[in-house]
């Protein structure tokens, strides 16, 4: 017997998902969300995320976080907080898995500096990416591109986008153009992935040195939970205080989250998950004090983390390197391996240069750090050969 609390009215169910673009028979072992999140987990794009860095280049040490345990932390911090409220864990899991399979080496800074490569192009945006790397560059299966994975996923992974770019994308672009919501498990999974990023840099922040302790105690959230976790454990310090603060950091916005959330299905009284859809308000949201709270810490992480000079000096030469790249790969395809050469070919014959320039950004938003780097030697050192 499965110990999994009852889905809720305003959860989504498998069973009533609008589907897939590719229809497919109805597993026997697993839900449709299930299949999502395994074919998630099986994909090349996933496990290049294990090489693709949140804040510092890869090469930079072991101990920081990736893209891929990034996305397991949000995964923990979304199916925790899913249960609580009744909606399905599988498609929160799914979303947090895949939501940043589109990302650039680099981190932001690549995304940055490939969507100014691309501006005249149509441009570069992670969610979007993401998306299709699922709907069309993975190669996995015979019936179909992509991975094929359900609406309901694929509305969770494309948390932002464009007017003019959601016209384009038939009814997953729908809610961009009526401002109108996706489903609870999408807008949970986008405030798990704010908690886990916003914590994890600074647990990271810290380790390598970047910013201090005493820095942080000017932030409100922090000081209150160094304050009780000195008051409990006055002989504590180092990595298990910096763990205890930062996980105690976590459970008071995951509370107050769950909490404020509560409070809001209950004023709404959503029936069914087209009803969530259908509001025009997100009902995933904070309290206003931890909203503050959240509003003070990234300020703190913007000035004091992203923008340290050893930082900047890291993501310079990441520019610089995927800069070199995209011009390199632009002006004579041929470069690039027969593969996305036969895909640049292909696109540039349906939408002319626009469509080469974007196998170029496919090609190189796929890369992890140290395969960028190194094919950034490859072309541009004389003494690498090979």
């Amino acid at each position: 017997m499965s110990n999994r609390p009852q889905l809720a009215p305003y959860a989504s169910r498998p069973e009533q998902s609008r589907g897939r673009r590719y229809p497919e028979e109805v597993p026997r072992f697993r839900s449709e969300y299930q299949r999502d999140r395994d074919r998630i987990v099986h994909c090349s794009a996933f496990r290049r995320l294990e090489y693709k860095t949140q804040v510092f280049v890869n090469h930079e040490g072991d101990m920081f976080r990736t893209r891929l345990t990034h996305s397991i932390e949000v995964a923990q911090i979304g199916r925790t907080m899913s249960r609580i409220l009744g909606l399905n864990e599988d498609l929160v899991e799914a979303i947090a898995l895949a939501h940043d399979l589109g990302h650039t080496p680099f981190g932001h800074a690549g995304q940055d500096v490939l969507n100014e490569c691309m501006q005249h192009f149509g441009g570069f945006e992670h969610n979007l990416q993401s998306l299709r790397v699922v709907d069309e560059l993975e190669e996995k299966y015979a019936n179909f591109p992509g991975l094929n994975l359900t609406f309901e996923t694929r509305e969770g992974i494309l948390k932002h986008c464009q007017r003019d770019k959601a016209k384009a994308l038939g009814e997953l672009g729908q809610r961009f153009l009526a401002n109108t919501q996706p489903g609870l498990e999408a807008q949970l999974a986008n405030l798990a992935d704010e908690i886990a990023y916003n914590h994890h840099d600074i647990d990271d922040g810290l380790r390598a040195g970047l910013i201090t302790v005493e820095q942080l105690l000017d932030v409100a959230l922090f000081r209150a939970q160094y304050d009780e976790v000195q008051r409990l454990y006055p002989d504590i310090s180092g990595r298990r205080l910096v763990h205890e603060i930062t996980r105690r950091m976590i459970d008071v916005q995951v509370t107050n989250l769950v909490t404020t959330t509560q409070a809001n299905i209950e004023r709404e009284s959503p029936a069914s998950a087209d009803e969530v859809r259908a509001l025009g308000c997100s009902l995933v949201s904070y309290g206003d004090q931890v909203t503050a709270y959240n509003l003070e810490l990234k300020r703190f992480l913007r000035h004091n983390l992203y923008r340290h000079y050893r930082v900047m000096r890291m993501t310079g030469k990441a520019g610089r390197v995927i800069r070199d790249l995209f011009g390199v790969f632009l002006e004579t395809p041929s470069l690039m391996p027969p593969e996305q050469l036969q895909a640049a070919r292909l696109l540039e014959a349906q939408q002319g240069e626009s469509g080469r320039a974007r196998a170029v950004a496919d090609y190189i938003a796929g890369m992890t750090d140290r395969f960028a780097i190194l094919e950034h030697g490859r072309l541009f050192d004389p003494a690498a050969l090979t």
